[in-house]
């Protein structure tokens, strides 16, 4: 596949039913107006996770219907989750944020785990095979470890997924890579794993950008790895959303500081006439090595303003009045 990734890539989460069931028909239009709007070429963020497959399977038909060439489309499927029979009354892998599924799924991360996944993966997109891997939620994974023994353990799993992925380049021509909310976990597979890309969640944000990420991403970047950025609204919290990073925010004293920080920042925004979510896609872009940022939406109608948003130019006067504040930190030098 190319060597360039777009400005913009497309999350797939809505068409595995994240949050709401949608048609396929609206799904088919989510993916028309990407077609649309977008500027070649077009790389969708998947995985057998969405949907327990459902989201690479209504790509895939999605795709299909608008007799899309595979050779115009770059799919990027997260490895790790395997599709099986939904045997209880909603799925088990993350009860009440999915709608509507016929399937469950099981983790399986380990060498022919990932085989497996892969393969599955392959079958759910027919004719449109992934050009982009990786594995999924090392973070979450090596969460689960019950003592520095058993975190050793996870770790293996993890170090032979990606020697199942190391082989699959090989007889694929496929660029590896790894995404998580942890910047410290990526950074841990990075020690040991030879990443053509990675994606940073929640990390490198407006609100949120540690000096030692800033590091890590200049390193990243000398060596020639691409770096997609992410989930860059903190769960939607800087563009108005009630939740931060996934948890309802309440009226704690941190809490508190996080409302009083979108108070001002909004406040700057309507000063300056600019959007938030502009603010935060151009803020993400402009961090060291990003090539990307991977934007989601459930409305259609949403396509042409996200891709709009990350050509947009913030006044320099903006960027300066968010330093006046100490809304950013002043280690920051990139804005």
């Amino acid at each position: 596949m190319t060597s360039d990734f777009p400005k913009v890539i497309f999350g797939t989460s809505a068409l595995g039913n994240l949050y709401t069931a949608l048609t396929i028909e609206q799904k088919r239009e989510i993916v028309y107006q990407i077609f649309k709007h977008a500027p070649r070429p077009l790389i969708f963020d998947s995985a057998g996770k969405y949907g327990a497959g459902l989201a690479l399977e209504s790509l895939a038909e999605c795709l299909e219907s608008l007799h899309i060439d595979p050779a115009d489309v770059v799919i990027s499927n997260k490895l790790g989750w395997y599709r099986t029979p939904l045997l209880t009354q909603e799925p088990t892998f993350e009860p009440g944020v999915w709608r509507d599924l016929k399937h469950d799924a099981i983790q399986k991360i380990s060498y022919q785990g990932i085989i497996d996944c892969f393969e599955q993966g392959n079958a759910l997109l027919g004719k449109y095979k992934p050009k982009m891997v990786s594995v999924h939620d090392c973070d979450e994974y090596l969460a689960t470890a019950q003592s520095p023994e058993n975190e050793q353990e996870l770790y293996n799993d993890i170090i032979e997924a990606y020697r199942a992925l190391q082989d699959l380049k090989k007889e694929h021509n496929i660029l590896i890579g790894v995404g998580a909310k942890s910047w410290q976990a990526i950074k841990k597979v990075a020690e040991h794993v030879n990443l053509d890309w990675v994606m940073f969640a929640n990390s490198m944000t407006i609100k949120s950008h540690p000096p030692e990420l800033i590091k890590f991403m200049e390193q990243l970047n000398q060596k020639g790895v691409k770096i997609i950025n992410s989930a860059v609204f903190h769960a939607g919290f800087l563009t108005g959303g009630d939740y931060y990073d996934y948890r309802l925010v309440k009226d704690s004293a941190e809490d508190l500081k996080l409302i009083k920080w979108r108070t001002d920042f909004f406040a700057l925004c309507g000063q300056f006439k600019v959007r938030p979510a502009s603010a935060c896609i151009q803020f993400a872009l402009a961090a060291p090595g990003v090539t990307s940022i991977a934007l989601s939406t459930s409305n259609a109608a949403r396509i042409k303003e996200n891709i709009s948003m990350a050509e947009e130019k913030m006044p320099a006067k903006f960027w300066q009045a968010i330093k006046d504040q100490a809304l950013i930190a002043d280690h920051v030098k990139f804005i």
